[in-house]
């Protein structure tokens, strides 16, 4: 029986391409490395700001500090420097894989360290609309995930992956557009339990620092409320040489000198 070739194209040209589509979870995993273990470590100054539906602005000024460890291992340091109100309040996060992170806030005004309890992770983080998981990043295994499609956005070719939470969370559905090329998130869509959606993030401004693409800027709005963050990251440097003494519970209330800048 002769096998005429032309039959064979179509199989000869679609396995390749099939082979080259990371699975949904594999986007998932290099969208997270991309987006929160970039470089070894990595310092910033962050101003957050604050508006609500009206108009009204609140400013946040901080230092943002991160170190990578060995097999997905992370920490992060936050230290507020203004406005007064919050001045001299730390965030901690302790990273361990396949567990919930270990948080925690010092909150000057009383003096005292508060863990955050796993299940507050999700509650807003210091008033903003991004919540202490969007800082540090959300666990993978929480989560199932499914690519629906390939689009373009603001002309960057993205994957669509469909993210629905195992248990409870403050979230029923999420839409994320990945970008192909740097995995970096472009933008996310969280729908509540009316499967309406009420929260949206978006990379706002993308640039290269030291060879790697950063989110430079980004916005969390609240689409019912019409409050919305808006978060600059200023000063990025990564591979600093941050060390293990820099994230510990002594540096919330003693915070590392050398390493928040403006002090």
């Amino acid at each position: 029986m002769k096998i005429r070739l032309n039959s064979l194209w179509p199989l000869l040209f679609a396995t390749p391409l099939l082979a080259q589509t990371p699975s949904p979870d594999e986007i998932a995993e290099k969208s997270q490395q991309a987006f929160h273990y970039a470089g070894r470590d990595m310092s910033a100054r962050v101003v957050m700001t604050l508006v609500t539906a009206g108009g009204e602005q609140r400013v946040r000024d901080m230092t943002m500090l991160r170190r990578n460890g060995e097999a997905g291992r992370q920490k992060y340091f936050l230290y507020f420097h203004s406005p007064a109100d919050v001045r001299g309040t730390a965030f901690l996060v302790n990273k361990e894989p396949g567990r919930d992170a270990d948080r925690w806030l010092f909150i000057p005004a009383l003096n005292l360290v508060q863990r955050i309890a796993a299940r507050d992770a999700e509650s807003s983080f210091v008033g903003s609309d991004f919540s202490y998981e969007d800082i540090s990043g959300r666990l993978l295994t929480l989560d199932t995930r499914k690519l629906l499609r390939k689009e373009t956005l603001d002309g960057k070719p993205c994957y669509v992956i469909e993210s629905i939470p195992k248990s409870r969370a403050s979230f029923t559905r999420k839409l994320a557009w990945i970008d192909r090329a740097s995995f970096l998130p472009l933008k996310e869509e969280y729908y509540d339990a009316q499967k309406e959606l009420f929260k949206v993030f978006t990379a706002d401004e993308l640039r290269d620092v030291d060879s790697l693409p950063t989110i430079a800027k980004r916005t969390m709005k609240n689409v019912k409320s019409g409050h919305r963050t808006e978060v600059v990251f200023r000063q990025v440097k990564y591979n600093v040489g941050l060390t293990d003494d820099v994230f510990t519970e002594r540096s919330l209330r003693r915070p590392p000198a050398q390493w928040i800048s403006g002090e």
